[in-house]
């Protein structure tokens, strides 16, 4: 840019000294009044590249939201809009990619869905400083958010050139601690497991502080999977079985499937990490998840990415917290972006949530500082609804705040 503008100024200056040079006699004056045009046509051309430099110059200061969704956005478009409100709406249909599968109907009902559900605002109480603190299996957490398993850097959010597979996790796992909070690591169906092992070094990094998920491939190719997230320290490791659907086109070497009670058992038995089943939407499979031993359920139409025309994940939890709450760790994951959102999930039966293509955003358009961003303003949304429903303890969050 500054070179630019230094020869736009060049250029102007040779033009107005050839007229000048027409209309001045050659002698001691003209020579004089042609060095002072010169120096004069330099200094205003130093003047230009001057300000073009400070126009430029990076900005200085504290990392914004708004700053973190222009970057995301120019880095994701076409893949994803960044739309102000995550709707599903102008993504419909674009698997691969960021929107739901088909008519894109089941990412827009965990939208609608949660959109509906509305808080009772009581102000009659003493209590000013509620405790967003969890634990999980001996992890304490600022907040009950974790990041959703999000990947596909390349076929998912078109990131090839501008950000790697490395540098995605590191931003996820990392401002997930930095929040004081962890982050979950994907195996994508696509992926081969060099990048699998890619995900694992950016959890043996944190020093383990983080939830590892594998798809619902073979039973070998799981077990074989688990032994590498027990080598990396991880604290769980979850199926996302909800991917099984992509069984009858499965490509060679990447075969998913459904899974029987028996295999899920087999599952438990293979390790002592807590194992969670992700794409929980009833409430027999809930019971199952708890009779196998499973130690956490994600209850999930996995973003509305594999069967069109699902129920929005809010509408289905409250039947399966009625039947299984206590019994074994309950995550809920749709459409989580605000503090409130994750108040509404907590209230209809949910332990903790999962955040996924806000902290996606946040991941690709801040880095870890982007993402401890997007997670410290939603712990404060949650704290400010907190004290504006007189909920103490994200712990103890009663159904009667909803309307």
């Amino acid at each position: 840019m500054s070179d630019k503008a230094l020869n736009e100024n060049k250029e102007r200056y040779e033009l107005t000294r050839r007229d000048f040079i027409k209309n001045v006699s050659i002698g001691a004056a003209g020579a004089v009044a042609i060095a002072t045009l010169v120096k004069n046509e330099i200094a205003q051309a130093q003047e230009a590249v001057k300000k073009t430099a400070e126009e430029t110059k990076p900005k200085t200061g504290p990392l914004t939201y708004d700053d973190v969704l222009k970057v995301a956005r120019e880095k994701l478009y076409p893949k994803c809009r960044v739309c102000p409100e995550c709707d599903g709406v102008a993504c419909a249909g674009e698997v691969p990619g960021m929107g739901g599968i088909g008519s894109g109907q089941s990412f827009k009902n965990n939208f609608i869905a949660l959109q509906k559900i509305q808080l009772v605002m009581r102000t009659f109480h003493n209590m000013k400083k509620p405790d967003t603190t969890i634990t999980l299996w001996g992890n304490k957490l600022s907040l009950p958010v974790l990041s959703a398993a999000t990947g596909g850097t390349t076929y998912n959010m078109g990131l090839k050139g501008k950000m790697t597979d490395e540098e995605y996790i590191d931003a996820i796992l990392g401002g997930c601690i930095m929040a004081g909070t962890i982050g979950m690591a994907a195996d994508g169906i696509g992926d081969p497991v060099d990048v699998f092992k890619i995900r694992l070094e950016a959890v043996k990094k944190y020093n383990g502080r983080a939830i590892v998920t594998i798809k619902p491939r073979t039973q070998e190719e799981i077990i074989k999977r688990i032994r590498m997230i027990e080598e990396a320290g991880a604290i769980a490791f979850a199926v996302d079985i909800d991917s099984a659907g992509r069984a009858a086109r499965a490509l060679p070497g990447q075969t998913v499937e459904p899974k029987t009670p028996k295999q899920l058992r087999e599952i438990v038995n293979a390790t002592k990490l807590p194992f969670i089943i992700k794409g929980i939407m009833t409430v027999e499979e809930a019971k199952i998840a708890v009779d196998v031993g499973a130690k956490g359920i994600v209850v999930s139409n996995h973003g509305g990415r594999v069967l069109d025309y699902t129920p929005g994940v809010i509408e289905v939890l409250p039947k399966i917290a009625k039947a299984v709450k206590g019994k074994i760790f309950i995550f809920a994951d749709g459409c989580v972006k605000y503090g409130t959102d994750v108040l509404k999930y907590l209230a209809l039966g949910a332990d903790a949530v999962l955040s996924g293509r806000h902290l996606l955003r946040a991941a690709v358009g801040g880095g870890k500082e982007g993402v401890a961003l997007f997670i410290n303003r939603m712990k404060n949304e949650l704290v400010d609804s907190m004290v504006l429903t007189g909920t103490s303890d994200v712990k103890k969050v009663s159904r009667s705040i909803i309307a």
